[in-house]
């Protein structure tokens, strides 16, 4: 074997050998794996370096990670889809596509098959849960046919796809467009049971998720809240001319647009930097932090965590030690952007938009971007 190949295969079974704790010292590991990868004697220079070993660790870990935040995002999928299919139940759903079979991406939408005489049924059970939705017709042609088929696309956590179909077709078994073969579909009971066996989370524990995802309130309508009473916040003149506290931070959300106009994360960080002044006026940062927590990304946090360090960085007031922390960080150009947002974000009179208008914008980013 090239001894080349023999020190990878060293170095990758040593790493793994560290990573499930078989061992703890580098020596032990590269010794350990020697004697199971070849049998004969190696060479000191044929082994790997602690260093080697040390990146192999490193490579393990994001591929482990990887793999358990797929299957994070997998059971979240599954556990909002079984929520979806309970409250259309009065439509025989049935749940297909890669939430089901497990081959999710970045994208991927939860896909459900549902059973209405007449679409709008469905629709005003979404009317009901008070869910943002279109309903879509689509005329295709298929062996010499024309058919039409109904969609309803749902704006919730993750999209969802709900296809309409007569209820006579309720036995009807669908084929592939791709394969030919039956496509897979899951009832309610089917998807629990699934969960059960994948997840390892049993009925009482989905129960118990499902019934937290009732009370969980739509962060679009929180942000909302949030920002309306930012009208009746005014401000020091002196360094407000502009007015209240909304009207600020609508012109602060129009300037970031311009900027970033699909950064979903950046829009959110300038127009809801300031919604902690209607909470807390002496510290306005923690109150926004602490009424959005759950409700923002990290990056889109992070911003509005630092927002008004950008300006003790305009005016050269802060820290050198601090300034560098800032500086080094990855969203520090965006955060430096933000800042320059909220400067000019000040002038009387200018036109903006309303927060609705500006948070179905950004809803429409998020479906089109996920």
């Amino acid at each position: 074997m090239p001894s080349s190949k023999l020190r990878r295969q060293i170095a990758w079974e040593a790493a793994r050998l560290m990573y499930s704790r078989e061992v703890g010292e580098y020596y032990q590991a590269k010794q350990k794996a020697a004697r199971r990868i070849y049998k004969g004697w190696i060479k000191p220079a044929d082994l790997p370096t602690n260093a080697e070993i040390r990146d192999q660790v490193q490579l393990l870990s994001r591929l482990y990670e990887e793999q358990d935040s797929q299957q994070g995002r997998l059971l979240e999928m599954r556990l909002r889809a079984a929520w979806w299919l309970q409250r259309l139940s009065q439509f025989h759903p049935r749940l297909i596509g890669s939430v089901l079979n497990g081959s999710i991406r970045e994208g991927s939408d939860i896909d459900i098959h549902a059973f209405a005489a007449n679409p709008h049924s469905i629709c005003n059970v979404l009317d009901d849960l008070g869910a943002g939705y279109e309903l879509e017709r689509k005329r295709i042609r298929k062996d010499g046919e024309a058919r039409v088929y109904t969609h309803v696309h749902v704006r919730d956590d993750f999209p969802v796809e709900v296809t309409v179909y007569e209820p006579s077709l309720l036995g009807f078994r669908f084929r592939s467009s791709i394969t030919g073969k039956p496509i897979e579909r899951a009832s309610l009971s089917q998807l629990e049971r699934l969960i059960v066996m994948e997840h390892d989370i049993d009925p009482a524990q989905q129960a118990s998720r499902l019934s937290e995802m009732d009370t969980r309130p739509d962060r679009f309508a929180v942000f909302l809240s949030l920002l309306v009473p930012l009208e009746n916040v005014r401000q020091n003149l002196k360094y407000h001319p502009e007015g209240d506290a909304l009207f600020h931070s609508m012109q602060v959300y129009g300037l970031a647009k311009d900027e970033m106009p699909y950064d979903e994360d950046f829009l959110l960080a300038a127009l809801l930097h300031d919604v902690g002044k209607a909470i807390d006026p002496d510290d306005h940062v923690a109150a926004a932090l602490e009424a959005l927590e759950g409700f923002l990304s990290e990056r889109t946090g992070w911003l509005i965590a630092h927002h008004m360090e950008t300006h003790k960085i305009h005016d050269r007031t802060i820290g050198a030690r601090r300034r560098k922390r800032l500086v080094e960080h990855p969203w520090y150009d965006d955060l430096i952007l933000l800042g320059e947002c909220d400067r000019e974000g000040r002038i009387p009179g200018a036109a903006v938009e309303s927060p609705e208008e500006a948070l179905d914008y950004i809803e429409q980013i998020e479906e089109m971007f996920g």
